[in-house]
Formats: C-alpha cells, sequence, structure tokens
C-alpha cells in the first residue's frame, strides 16, 4: 500500500504473483478511480488520445491515460487548462490521469537545449520562443493541470550515449529529483521518479537505489526502448528491478508493442504507455496477432475478411480489409479513426489477458505463444 506520508487518495496493491516469473497482477487506486496492473495508459499527450473520444478510449476498458506536460505547457497554457477545473474537466476526462514532465520532449522536440544544474532551457518546437524548465517549474505545472500522478523532471540521453555523460546525467537526475520532492506540494497527487543511466547496468542499478532511498509513490523507468536492442533492454530492466522496492508500482516508460509488453510485465513492470499503437494506426498499420500489417499494401485491395478473425472491436465486427484498406488510400478520417480503435483494443485485450495469465499462473505459457506468432512473421 502507499506509504504513510503519501497522497491520501492514492494506493497500491499488489492482487496476484505468478510464481514462475516476477509478474504481478495489482491494483492502483487515485482520486479518480482504480486501474487494474499491468496496465496500458493510451497516449493523450495534447489532452487527446489521437482519432478517439474520451468515452471511447473508457469503452475500451482503458483507466488510465498520459498527458504531457511540455506541450500542454507550450499550447494552450497550464493557465488555461486550471482556469477549466483542471485536466480531467478540460479533457472531459473522468478516469486517471498521469502527466508525464516534458524531460523526453524537451530532448527531441525543443531547438538550442541547453541542460544546467538549474534546469533546462531550450527554444519551443512551435515558434522558436526561449523557454526554461526547472524541476520547480514542471512541478507547478502538473500541480496545475490536476494530474493524479506526476513525474519527477529528468534528462533522457539518446542511445548510444557515453559512460562519462551518462553518470553526469543519474547525477543530474538524482539531484533534480530531490528537487522535485521538495517542490511538490499538491496533497491530491502522487509523484514517481524516474530511474535512468542508459545501457550501464552498474548506473541503471545506483540510479534505482538513490531513486527508491528518496521516497516516491512509484518509479518510472526511463531511457529504454529508444534504439537499443531488445535484449539489451530486458536486461537492463531486470536489474533495476532488482534495486526498487517490490511494494510500489513500477512504470516502463514508451514501450507498447505487444511482446515487448509483455515479457516487461513478466519481468514485474505494472504501467506501460507508448504511441504505438495510435501512430501506426494513423500510417495505416493494424496489430494483428502481436505483428503489424500495412493496409496500404496491395494485398488487401480485395481482402474482404476482417482485420483479426480474433479480434471483437468495432473495426472487425462490422468492416473488411479491403474497406479500411479504400478508406486509407483514400485519406479518409474514418479509416484511421476505425485503426485506431482496433489497435488500441488489441492492448487492451493484451493486458487484461496477461491479468488472467499471472492469475493463472500461466506467464510462461502466454509468453510462449507470443513468441511463437512472433517468430513466424
Amino acid at each position: 500500500m502507499n506509504a504513510p506520508d503519501g497522497p491520501p487518495g492514492f494506493s497500491f496493491e499488489i492482487t496476484a504473483r505468478d510464481a514462475r516469473t516476477g509478474a504481478r497482477a495489482g491494483l492502483i487506486t487515485t482520486p479518480h478511480g482504480q486501474v487494474r496492473t499491468p496496465c496500458f495508459m493510451p497516449v493523450a499527450t495534447q489532452a487527446t488520445v489521437k482519432a478517439m473520444t474520451p468515452d471511447e478510449v473508457a469503452g475500451l476498458s482503458f483507466e488510465m491515460v498520459l498527458a504531457n506536460a511540455y506541450h500542454l505547457w507550450l499550447r494552450p497554457g497550464v493557465d488555461v487548462i486550471a482556469g477549466a477545473g483542471g485536466l480531467h474537466r478540460f479533457m472531459s476526462w473522468s478516469g486517471s490521469i498521469l502527466t508525464d514532465s516534458g524531460g523526453y520532449q524537451v530532448m527531441s522536440l525543443g531547438k538550442d537545449v541547453k541542460i544546467t544544474p538549474e534546469g533546462a532551457s531550450f527554444r519551443s518546437h512551435l515558434d522558436g520562443t526561449e523557454v526554461f524548465l526547472s524541476p520547480e517549474d514542471s512541478m507547478r505545472a502538473q500541480s496545475a493541470l490536476g494530474a493524479d500522478i506526476a513525474m519527477a523532471l529528468d534528462e533522457c540521453l539518446p542511445y548510444p550515449s557515453e559512460r562519462e555523460r551518462v553518470w553526469r546525467s543519474v547525477s543530474l537526475n538524482l539531484d533534480w529529483a530531490g528537487r522535485c520532492l521538495a517542490a511538490h506540494e499538491d496533497p491530491r497527487q502522487a509523484l514517481f521518479g524516474i530511474v535512468q543511466g542508459g545501457a550501464f547496468a552498474d548506473l541503471r542499478r545506483q540510479s534505482a537505489s538513490a531513486m527508491a532511498e528518496l521516497g516516491f509513490e512509484g518509479y518510472g523507468l526511463g531511457g529504454l526502448s529508444v534504439g537499443e536492442p531488445r535484449e539489451m533492454m530486458l536486461e537492463l530492466i531486470a536489474v533495476t528491478l532488482e534495486n526498487l522496492p517490490t511494494e510500489k508500482p513500477r512504470y516502463l516508460m514508451g514501450v507498447g508493442d505487444p511482446l515487448g509488453l509483455a515479457e516487461s510485465a513478466a519481468l514485474g513492470i505494472d504501467m506501460f504507455d507508448s504511441v504505438l499503437p495510435t501512430r501506426i494506426a494513423r500510417n495505416a498499420s493494424a496489430l494483428v496477432a502481436s505483428k503489424r500489417i500495412n493496409l496500404r499494401n496491395a494485398a488487401f485491395r480485395q481482402d474482404y475478411g476482417p482485420l483479426d478473425e480474433t479480434c471483437g472491436c468495432y473495426a472487425c465486427a462490422n468492416f473488411s480489409r479491403a474497406y479500411l484498406r479504400h478508406l486509407v488510400m483514400a485519406k479518409e478520417i474514418l479509416g484511421f479513426h476505425l485503426l485506431t480503435v482496433h489497435n488500441l483494443f488489441q492492448l487492451a485485450r493484451l493486458t487484461e489477458e496477461l491479468r488472467s495469465a499471472i492469475e493463472a499462473g500461466g506467464v510462461t505459457e502466454y509468453l510462449a505463444d507470443l513468441r511463437d506468432v512472433a517468430r513466424a512473421e
């Protein structure tokens, strides 16, 4: 459960463990409801899951979404959202919300980025305006947004990065994490720290141990799934989790491919997010049996079967591959919407199956089936 000094509306309970892996099922409670874990959070970067209404997202059984403080700070402005009564009211979402601090977006989108002990200065990717973001700024912004879970500001380095650079970053992130804790005064909101360390196992251990000593309500694993080999990612997850408290939720940031999600959950990850299901939908691709198919392929021109015969989503129940291909080739918005519905349904189904497998002690067999599909691609 939550630490005694944690937010009164936040808790985490482990409800089941798989005996042969590190997988666990659990329940996160926030002021806006309960979230079953392992969970996938659809990404609502700009206070919207692209091509979806809030009711549709909830109808797919998602209980928490992710919004991004960096983007919302730049547009429309935190003051606009606070004036509307907070992010939940602004976007008409009644479930839980986690906000990313913006550290990754500063590095990936900002121009002329300069990192100092005080914070990050950069030019906005929207209009070139000079912006400065400190740990304290990030905490004020996320509090004004009214997220249920806020993330500490961190520096996320690209892969690969030199060891000396990663070591300095780990030290900087620890300092920023402490400042985030000191500045975080919102009793409604849980605060998660973020472990970094690049591709170096010993630095990952060091970062995880130091973050654990600070006593966050949960922990994000950052700087992974940024180009490193899959086996390396899984090894780094394992060594990181060894140094994090077992009673706190663990959140792997930026992983949403079905096999990667399932393999990480088997190690003990509880929470996931990724733009993958919505982004590939906008590029005419669908998740089918843990792999991707591209509807622009001419092979689907007269394919009158559903995307996935085992899928119960609205798109598969009502439309053929031929029709969906026609929509995307004609650049009709409906096509991209239906593919988004399907892809999110696939991840909702995956996490539901994972929870059932954990409760039944069958994660090993479930993973074996997913890997068989991947090998058959």
